[in-house]
């Protein structure tokens, strides 16, 4: 059996059957493999010039293989048992997969959340090495925790420029710094785009430090890299491509579900790649990742809009058939092959869709709102409409909150009112400790039964860099529920005058408007004491 397979079902076969004539004629892969910037009309040109040397780093990350193995060693002479990852998004999503399906420990810290931080910051600090990872190289989030572990380290008496391992552009603000400073840094290539770096040095540093194969994980897309560029009708990610974004009407939602596949969490990255990529022009596709043990159509009321992912094992040889579901994607191969394969089919999604996959504008636009937030010194919340005991209660968007609403529950009836029974999603917004309050993510398949239709559910800041651009730019379907905390105890952003906490609460505040200025309902539900307000909350969502 080829070491990847894409096998289809329903109308995502009809999919496959409409488009594939139409790729291979035009030679998208073999124009994509040879960095073909016109696949994708003339206004993405610029940015898609500077933007696909990603179909080539199977090859080119190569002599990262043995300039990491030697800083390992380096490191574990220092007494390094423990790497912590500080990144966003593509910096922190590639390296969690990794590691997670190796079976060797990363730490990600790619939250804001003070409680989050410090946990990070306090467990075995004298036997930790960090990796600090930002294209850009002024992602603040990144900056904030980059110069918090600075701070620990130095009090702790552990030279920093010995612990601290950079990865960033060449020439961005970080890079310059960083050396200045004395610290070892790895650039990664510049025409990858953060979402597509899985094996750049953004994926592979941080993994390879923690003791994951990255030659094996190279080895695994070369395997695969001739098959994903021939124009022919078996290339698996022209056909992957064409059942997701090819269904006629659209099927704009993906409901993952892994069923053995031996990847570990590889639907959390695909969700990244896929929602920032497609999500925009009022178009796209939504990643829906299934609670964990759940069945992916469990408790909607109809599938029409929905194409189910089914992440198979390899020696799978049948196609998947999921009950209740007209549209099934069955992929399956080694963690290498899918991230070349996922990545080959979201850039041909976004050509049959008609925008361009590589950039992610409203990203950018809830940045700026944090931005200014904090510049004016506020939090951006605002006085609450209403407070049920440990819950202050905010409506955002165009006055969808009925007048005599009074408690949390009828609030959150509210908004779900508000949800197109037939094109409609729920989003879960929660910007708290994700690992301290994981279980809350199980509220997830009861909101499923409850309304009938998708929900997602995402951490925040890291879903901002996820699913933040489909919610902004793609179709308005979504009605947003925003959960956030007053903090037990806040932490200081070393050389700054903001702390963790004001930042967080800033990154939400941004989100939230940017959602209310593009016309989407937002409940924002603010927890004045975490352990009272989350017991509503719970009780709210789940009654």
């Amino acid at each position: 059996m080829s070491a990847l397979a894409v096998q289809a079902l329903g109308a995502a076969a009809e999919a496959v059957e409409r488009h594939l004539p139409g790729l291979v004629e035009e030679a998208v892969a073999s124009r994509l493999f040879a960095r073909d910037a016109t696949l994708w009309g003339p206004e993405a040109e610029s940015e898609a010039a500077i933007r696909l040397s990603w179909v080539g780093l199977h090859r080119s990350s190569r002599p990262l293989v043995g300039e990491v193995e030697a800083l390992r060693e380096q490191l574990r002479e220092r007494g390094v048992r423990r790497v912590v990852l500080c990144g966003m998004g593509g910096s922190s999503l590639a390296p969690e997969v990794i590691t997670g399906t190796a079976g060797v420990e990363l730490v990600v810290l790619d939250s804001s959340d003070p409680h989050m931080v410090r946990s990070a910051l306090e467990e075995d600090l004298a036997a930790s090495a960090v990796v600090v990872s930002s294209k850009s190289g002024s992602t603040l989030e990144t900056d904030s925790q980059r110069r918090a572990f600075v701070h620990a380290f130095t009090e702790a008496g552990i030279d920093p420029t010995e612990r601290i391992v950079i990865v960033t552009d060449p020439g961005s603000p970080l890079d310059e710094q960083a050396r200045a400073d004395g610290y070892r840094v790895v650039n990664a290539d510049p025409e990858v785009g953060g979402r597509y770096s899985a094996l750049t040095a953004f994926g592979l540093v941080p993994s390879g430090l923690a003791g994951a194969d990255i030659g094996a994980l190279l080895d695994e897309a070369e395997e695969v890299a001739d098959l994903l560029a021939e124009d022919d009708g078996a290339n698996p990610g022209l056909r992957l491509g064409a059942a997701l974004a090819g269904t006629r009407p659209l099927r704009d939602k993906l409901l993952f579900t892994d069923a053995g596949s031996g990847i570990a969490g590889l639907a959390d990255w695909a969700e990244q790649l896929i929602a920032e990529s497609t999500g925009k022009q009022g178009t796209g596709v939504l990643p829906v990742v299934t609670p964990a043990g759940g069945f992916p159509t469990d408790g909607l009321d109809s599938t029409d809009d929905c194409t189910v992912v089914v992440l198979s094992p390899q020696d799978q040889e049948e196609p998947p058939a999921v009950d209740g579901a007209g549209s099934v994607v069955g992929v399956s191969g080694s963690l290498g092959a899918q991230l070349l394969l996922w990545e080959v089919a979201t850039a041909v999604a976004g050509r049959l869709l008609g925008i361009n996959p590589f950039d992610q504008p409203d990203v950018e636009s809830a940045k700026q709102a944090a931005r200014e937030i904090m510049e004016d010194g506020a939090d951006g919340a605002g006085d609450p409409d209403l407070v049920d005991d440990a819950v202050e209660i905010r409506a955002g968007g165009d006055g969808w909150m009925p007048e005599g609403v009074s408690t949390l529950e009828g609030a959150v009836d509210a908004l779900l009112d508000q949800l197109d029974p037939r094109s409609g999603y729920l989003s879960l917004m929660v910007y708290l400790d994700r690992v301290e309050h994981a279980d809350l993510a199980q509220v997830q398949g009861g909101l499923v039964r409850r309304t009938g239709r998708p929900v997602t559910f995402g951490w925040g800041p890291r879903f901002l860099h996820s699913t933040g651009q489909y919610h902004k730019g793609g179709p308005a379907q979504g009605v947003y529920l925003q959960v956030t905390g007053a903090p037990a105890a806040d932490l200081p952003v070393p050389g700054k005058d903001f702390s963790f906490g004001e930042f967080i609460a800033a990154q939400a505040a941004g989100d939230a408007a940017v959602l209310a200025d593009h016309g989407r309902p937002v409940l924002r539900l603010h927890l004045t004491d975490q352990a009272q307000g989350l017991s509503q909350l719970r009780a709210a969502l789940t009654r």
